[in-house]
């Protein structure tokens, strides 16, 4: 069955995330967040959203910025593997969490750990960075975007 390409089909609404998504990422930068911090960001919800087409270009973006194959490999089970910083450990429980929303809600555990690790403006923008990559993956999934050799 083919599906209505919803970047094509509604090309202003598809810049408008696109502006969201760089705002962002400058404001993410700017508030001392690793690039290769929001990435894992972004390849995790993808994963646990199932989205082939987000997972490919974030995991493409983190090894051309320098990533370990091992540690993108092992983000899928980041939790078992010890390649992860407490940093990033926090920022990914984080991730799933608000990913997976409507199972977790977001336990206070995780907001409390997330803001003792993180200053407010980097906490926000490490929110920020993990709604606008899921707003990203129901686009792409729902409308069967797939990665290309």
């Amino acid at each position: 069955m083919t599906r209505v390409a919803a970047t094509h089909a509604a090309p202003a609404l598809h810049k408008g995330l696109i502006d969201l998504h760089a705002t962002v990422e400058r404001e993410a930068l700017a508030a001392g967040l690793e690039q290769s911090l929001l990435e894992l960001i972004r390849i995790r919800a993808s994963q646990l959203n199932g989205c082939a087409f987000c997972v490919d270009m974030h995991t493409t973006a983190a090894a051309n910025g320098g990533e370990d194959a091992r540690r993108l490999a092992a983000l899928v089970v980041w939790r078992e593997s010890g390649f992860f910083s407490t940093r990033e450990r926090v920022a990914l429980e984080l991730t799933e969490s608000m990913t997976l929303l409507a199972e977790t809600r977001v336990p206070d555990e995780v907001y409390a750990a997330a803001a003792n690790e993180f200053g407010e403006a980097e906490l926000v923008r490490v929110m920020w960075t993990v709604t606008v990559i899921n707003a990203f993956n129901r686009l792409a999934v729902a409308s069967g975007m797939r990665p290309t050799a």
